[in-house]
């Protein structure tokens, strides 16, 4: 059974924490499988082990703890200060070198190296969101981002700001998003698809996030007004023609013992993606993407990749609902809830998929 996660702090302290602190304190110790519940009290310090005896767990005297946080908050305080005053020699030594002069306009576009730099931006502007963050997330989440995320996130639902993010459907079974969501409460909501596209993150329709290299080490600042309303326009597109979570998926069209992770399949085939490709893009191993397509290959009765291909095309399988036409540019500051979709890229041929992996 996974221990319970706890990642506040002591200003915040949970009422298991608060409850089992108390009662150390009055006993002077407790066994530790008392004080299974409340992990985050061995994590700020406030139990510790006894040396005398380890299946116990001592605590520390409040006034001690108190004198000791406040200290190190003030170290912190004191190092931050310092950084400022670093900062300021450094850059004012440059500052009469600066033939462009201040600039009042904000560059459209910042490249971002390095995910330390990335996180910095992405929490700075996540620190300004009041509104809505619109995100796009491919690919399942582990515990220790959601445990990260969290209280950045939880601070977000504070100033009244709400969540919409797109997860890619075989993702939303990944440890710990239970109960990320559930501490996230209605301040979010999810939908899911069975591709969806790159990692995507938007606040207040004011700034965005995009990758720029394949593995994530690089990325895209932007705040050309032009490209955020396109990006916001591309998500609302792919929210609309998302399912909400709670909802089950709507049938798909009746082709005899095809399931709708074989049409997504079907579909990413047709547009000549290698089998390694399309498992990337729906979350699956290749294993098992060469499984869907084996099934493929026996319902629609063919031996080879370009027999497959042209009867996916013969079939109509890949054809649209007719609820989901027509595809126009909608203004992505309609509704808050999203009802656009995105546009998916494909174009009204057939591509070849005769590339075998």
């Amino acid at each position: 059974m996974t221990a319970p996660q706890h990642t506040h702090g002591v200003e915040e302290l949970c009422e298991p924490g608060s409850r089992i602190y108390a009662e150390a304190l009055k006993q002077r110790y407790i066994e530790r499988p008392a004080a299974a519940a409340a992990p985050c009290l061995i994590d700020l310090g406030l139990l510790h082990p006894d040396p005398d005896h380890m299946e116990r767990l001592v605590p520390m005297s409040p006034s001690l703890a108190l004198h000791t946080m406040l200290r190190d908050i003030e170290s912190e305080i004191h190092a931050q200060r310092s950084r400022e005053v670093r900062i300021a020699e450094t850059l004012e030594r440059f500052i009469a070198r600066d033939s462009t002069g201040p600039t009042e306009n904000t560059p459209g576009v910042v490249v971002l190296e390095g995910l330390p730099r990335i996180n910095t931006a992405i929490d700075r502007a996540n620190n300004d969101c009041v509104v809505e963050m619109l995100c796009v997330q491919p690919g399942p989440r582990s515990e220790y981002a959601l445990r990260v995320a969290l209280p950045r996130d939880l601070a977000l639902r504070e100033r009244g700001a709400h969540m919409r993010t797109l997860y890619q459907r075989a993702s939303l079974h990944s440890p710990g998003l239970r109960d990320y969501l559930e501490q996230m409460g209605d301040a979010i909501e999810i939908r899911s698809l069975d591709d969806i596209p790159e990692r995507l993150i938007i606040f207040d329709r004011s700034v965005a996030f995009i990758p720029a290299s394949a593995d994530r080490t690089t990325a895209l600042e932007l705040r050309h007004p032009a490209l955020i309303e396109y990006l916001a326009t591309v998500f609302e597109r792919f929210w609309r023609q998302g399912i909400p979570l709670h909802e089950p998926a709507p049938p798909v069209p009746a082709e005899a013992g095809i399931s709708e992770r074989q049409y997504a399949v079907a579909r990413l085939l047709s547009e000549g993606h290698p089998d390694e490709a399309v498992a990337k893009r729906l979350g699956i191993s290749v294993r098992t993407c060469r499984t869907h397509i084996a099934h493929l290959s026996t319902v629609l009765g063919t031996t080879n990749r370009v027999q497959l291909g042209v009867r996916i095309a013969q079939s109509g399988m890949l054809k649209e609902p007719e609820t989901h036409q027509p595809e126009t540019l909608e203004d992505p500051h309609g509704s808050p809830k999203g009802q656009s979709r995105f546009i998916n890229g494909q174009s009204g041929g057939t591509s070849p998929i005769a590339r075998a992996s």
